[in-house]
C-alpha cells in the first residue's frame, strides 16, 4: 500500500491541508494513521463527504490543539494550555518551579537560575508533563485503557529520582501501599481488579458527561493506582476526556486547590462541591477560548 502525504492529498482532493489534518484527526480517513507528527493516508482513500460545510469550518478544540502542536504555533490555545495545565497541575503536587519558570521552559527547553536552588525532579516533571499533554492530545479519541494510563505516568515519571528507586514501579501500580490526604487508598494487591472493573463501568457508558468524567476522576483518585504522580495524571486523564467528547476541558488553578481536595472528599455525599469548583475553573478555560475567539 501506497501511502500520500498531508500535502499529497490537499492536492488530489482539492482542499486545504488542514481540511486534511482535520478528517484524519476525526477518523473520518479510512487507514490514515499518524506516525511521529506525520499523517500517513493510503493513496486510495476517498474524500470524506461535506454534508455539513458550516459545521465543518468550525474546527473543534481538539482539532485546533492537534494543528498547533504539529505546527508548533506559538502563543495560540496549545501553548497557553500546555503552560497553564502544567504549572498548576505540578504546583498543587508540590513543585518549586515558578509560572514564568515553568513558561520559559517550554518556550526555550532551557532554565535560567540566578541565586536560586532549583530541585531537578520539578524540572523533568515539567519537562515530561508537557510530552504527557502532547499525547492526551494525539490520543484524545482514544478509549481510555490500563495501558494508556500507565503510559501516561511513566512518561510522567521518566527520569526522576522516583525511576531509581527499586521499589517505586514507573510505569506500573504501586507495590507498597499509600495513602492520600490522611485516608487509606486501595492496597496494592487490589488495584489491578479495581482498575479493571472502573474501566469496565466507566467505558459501558456510550456517551460520557461532564458529571461521568468527574466521577471518574474521584474513584481514580480514591484508588491511587501508582506510588505517586497519581494527581497528575487523573487530571491530565480528565482533559483528555472532555477533548473526547467536546465537552470544554478545564484546568484546576492553585487557587482552587483546597476546594478541589474538598470536592473528591465529599463527592459521595455532596457532588456540588466539586461540580462547582470544576465548572469554575472551566469557566476560566471558556476565557481563554473567547480570548484566542474558539467557539464552544
Amino acid at each position: 500500500m501506497r501511502y500520500l502525504s498531508v500535502a499529497e492529498m490537499a492536492k488530489k482532493w482539492a482542499v486545504s491541508e488542514r481540511s486534511v489534518r482535520n478528517y484524519c484527526a476525526e477518523g473520518r480517513v479510512k487507514g490514515a494513521f499518524l506516525a511521529g507528527k506525520t499523517w500517513n493516508i493510503p493513496e486510495n482513500a476517498g474524500k470524506p463527504d461535506r454534508a455539513n460545510k458550516r459545521k465543518e469550518r468550525q474546527a473543534t478544540l481538539l482539532n485546533i490543539l492537534q494543528e498547533q502542536k504539529v505546527g508548533k504555533y506559538p502563543g495560540g490555545i496549545y501553548h497557553k494550555t500546555q503552560i497553564e495545565l502544567t504549572y498548576n497541575s505540578n504546583h498543587i503536587e508540590g513543585s518549586g518551579l515558578t509560572h514564568d519558570q515553568t513558561r520559559y521552559i517550554f518556550e526555550t527547553n532551557t532554565i535560567g537560575v540566578e541565586n536560586e536552588v532549583l530541585n531537578v525532579d520539578d524540572i523533568i516533571e515539567t519537562a515530561n508533563h508537557f510530552r504527557c499533554i502532547d499525547m492526551i492530545i494525539d490520543h484524545a479519541k482514544a478509549v481510555l485503557t490500563e495501558r494508556f494510563i500507565k503510559e501516561l505516568h511513566l512518561m510522567l515519571k521518566n527520569g526522576t529520582s522516583d525511576s531509581r528507586k527499586d521499589w517505586f514501579a514507573v510505569g506500573d501500580y504501586k507495590r507498597l501501599p499509600n495513602e492520600v490526604g490522611g485516608m487509606d487508598t486501595v492496597p496494592p494487591e487490589e488495584v489491578a481488579r479495581r482498575m479493571k472493573a472502573l474501566l469496565k463501568e466507566y467505558n459501558a457508558r456510550e456517551k460520557k458527561t461532564f458529571e461521568d468524567i468527574l466521577d471518574f476522576h474521584v474513584q481514580f483518585e480514591r484508588i491511587h493506582p501508582f506510588q505517586d504522580g497519581n494527581g497528575r495524571v487523573g487530571r491530565l486523564i480528565m482533559f483528555k476526556e472532555c477533548l473526547k467528547y467536546d465537552i470544554v476541558p478545564f484546568i484546576i488553578e492553585d487557587n482552587l486547590k483546597l476546594f478541589y481536595y474538598r470536592g473528591l472528599k465529599e463527592w459521595n455525599r455532596e457532588k456540588g462541591y466539586l461540580l462547582d469548583t470544576c465548572l469554575t475553573a472551566q469557566d476560566r478555560y471558556k476565557s481563554y477560548l473567547d480570548y484566542f475567539r474558539i467557539s464552544y
